[in-house]
C-alpha cells in the first residue's frame, strides 16, 4: 500500500521483519514442543532460541539461487544456529509456517481494526446524542420526506457499526487457527500434540482438517467481512457528502485554517476526505473476489492463492485501518448547521407533514383513497408554484368537512416526527445519560 494511504504500525505488520520473525517464533516453538515429546535435543531447542536470527538481504539472496521463500528463510536461520539447526522444521512443511504466520498477522491486523472501530463507534455515540434533538429532514431517493433528528441519523450508523464489531470479532476468530500438520495434512511426520503447542503459545486455534493448507473459506469470510466494513464506511461518507452539497449545506467537513479548496477558485470547500473514504472502500472491496477465488484450490494444496494473498493481505488492512482513522476524524470534527437544516425543513411549504393529514382524514371518517387523493391535490400546487400546503388544506371544502383550522394546525407540529425518538436511542444505546455516557447493550 502506497505511505499516502498508510498508518505505521499496521505497515509493520506486514513488514518483512516482521514476518520472518513470526516464522522464527514458529519454528523455535515447535522446536520446544519436538523436544518434550524426545524427538529432538533439548540443547537444540535451546539454541533456536538463543541464536536464532536472519537477515532479510541474506534471506532475499539466497531465495534467488533456490527460488523457494521458506528454504531461503531456514538456510539463513541455520547460518546463525549452527549444527543443531539440522532439527528445525521437522516433520513441517512450507504450508504449516506460512499458513500459521498468515493467521497471526490477520488476528493481528484484527484487534487493530477492532481498536479503530471502536474510535468510530465512540465518535458517532458523542455526536448522536449530541444532536438527539436537532431536527432535519429525512429524504428518499434524493426527496424531502418526513422530519427525523440528525442524532437518528448517527444512531444508525452507531448501530450498524455496532453490528459490523461483531462481525470483525467473529472474523477473527474463524481467521486464528493454526497449522503444523506436515505434508498433506497427515501429521504422519509430526505428532499433532506440536500443532496444539504452537497454536496454545501463538493465540490460535487448531485447525480440524488443514490439508496441507489452512482451508480458505475462513480467509474468504474474513476478506468479505473487510468488505462489508468498507460498504458501512461508504455509506457514511456518501450521507456527508450529499449533506455538504452547496444546495443542502446542512453538515460539512471541517475545513482547517490554511487549507485550500481548489487550484483555481478559492472560495471551495469540498467534501475531499469523504470522497477519498468513497474511493478507499472500493479499493477494500476490491479483495473480496480475489479470496472468494482463492477457496477452489487443486486436490490438498496448490499456491495459486500465494501471490493473491501477497496483495490482499496487506493492502485490505493497511487502507481499511486508514479509512476507520480518517473516518473517526471527520465524524469528531464535523461541522453540523442547524439553521440550514431548519431551513430546508420549510423549504417545501409544509408538504412533509401530508402523512399525518392524510392519516387523520382517514382517522375521522374519509376512506384512504379519497384522503389519498385529497392531499395530492393540495399538494402538487406546493411543487408547481410554491404555494402554502397548509393554506391550500384549509381552503379545501373535502378536507374542511372533517378538519377544523386547530385540528389542521396541530397536525403540522414538528415534534410528532420525534416523540419516539428516546426510545430508538434506548435501543440502540441502553439506558443512556444525555451526554451518551452508557454501555452499549449486548
Amino acid at each position: 500500500m502506497i505511505p499516502r494511504y498508510s498508518r505505521p504500525a499496521m505497515v509493520a505488520l506486514w513488514e518483512p521483519e516482521a514476518r520472518f520473525r513470526i516464522w522464527l517464533e514458529i519454528e523455535a516453538h515447535a522446536c520446544d514442543a519436538q523436544a518434550a515429546l524426545g524427538v529432538i535435543p533439548a540443547e537444540a531447542a535451546k539454541a533456536v532460541w538463543a541464536l536464532g536470527a536472519f537477515e532479510v538481504d541474506r534471506i532475499d539472496e539466497i531465495e534467488r539461487e533456490t527460488k523457494h521463500d521458506v528454504i531461503a528463510f531456514l538456510t539463513n536461520v541455520a547460518e546463525h544456529v549452527g549444527p543443531e539447526a539440522r532439527f528445525l522444521h521437522q516433520g513441517m512443511t512450507s504450508s504449516d509456517v506460512l499458513d500459521t504466520c498468515l493467521a497471526v498477522q490477520l488476528t493481528r491486523a484484527a484487534d487493530m481494526l477492532l481498536a479503530d472501530v471502536d474510535a468510530l463507534l465512540a465518535a458517532l455515540k458523542r455526536r448522536a446524542f449530541e444532536h438527539k434533538d436537532t431536527p432535519c429532514i429525512g429524504r428518499s431517493h434524493g426527496i424531502h420526506a418526513e422530519p427525523l433528528t440528525f442524532g437518528l441519523k448517527l444512531a444508525s450508523f452507531y448501530a450498524e457499526w455496532a453490528r459490523n464489531r461483531e462481525r470483525l470479532a467473529r472474523a477473527r476468530t474463524e481467521v486464528a487457527t493454526c497449522a503444523i500438520s506436515g505434508a498433506v495434512g497427515t501429521f504422519a511426520n509430526i505428532d499433532p500434540r506440536v500443532e496444539a503447542h504452537v497454536a496454545a503459545k501463538l493465540g490460535l486455534a487448531i485447525e480440524p482438517v488443514s490439508t496441507q493448507v489452512i482451508p480458505r473459506d475462513r480467509h474468504a469470510m474474513f476478506f468479505a467481512t473487510l468488505g462489508v466494513l468498507a460498504s458501512s464506511i461508504e455509506r457514511i461518507a456518501t450521507e456527508i457528502r450529499h449533506l455538504q452539497r452547496t444546495e443542502v449545506r446542512e453538515a460539512e467537513e471541517y475545513f482547517s485554517p490554511g487549507q485550500k479548496g481548489s487550484s483555481a477558485m478559492p472560495h471551495k470547500r469540498n467534501p475531499v476526505l469523504t470522497e477519498n473514504l468513497t474511493g478507499l472502500a472500493r479499493m477494500v472491496r476490491a479483495a473480496v473476489v480475489p479470496a472468494m477465488e482463492n477457496v477452489a484450490l487443486w486436490h490438498e494444496r496448490d499456491i495459486s492463492h500465494s501471490s493473491v494473498e501477497r496483495f490482499i493481505g496487506p493492502d485490505a488492512t493497511i487502507t481499511l485501518d486508514f479509512a476507520l482513522a480518517r473516518l473517526a476524524g471527520v465524524v469528531n470534527q464535523l461541522v453540523v448547521y442547524p439553521e440550514a437544516m431548519a431551513a430546508n425543513l420549510d423549504r417545501l411549504k409544509g408538504l412533509i407533514h401530508s402523512q399525518q393529514v392524510l392519516l387523520e382524514l382517514t382517522q375521522r371518517g374519509m376512506s384512504r383513497e379519497d384522503a389519498y387523493r385529497t392531499v395530492q391535490r393540495c399538494a402538487m400546487p406546493v411543487w408547481e408554484r410554491g404555494a402554502d400546503f397548509r393554506a391550500l388544506l384549509a381552503a379545501d371544502a373535502e378536507v374542511a368537512r372533517y378538519l377544523d383550522a386547530p385540528a389542521l394546525a396541530a397536525l403540522f407540529d414538528p415534534a410528532l416526527h420525534s416523540r419516539h425518538v428516546d426510545t430508538i436511542f434506548a435501543r440502540v444505546f441502553g439506558t443512556a445519560d444525555s451526554d451518551g455516557s452508557s454501555a452499549t447493550p449486548a
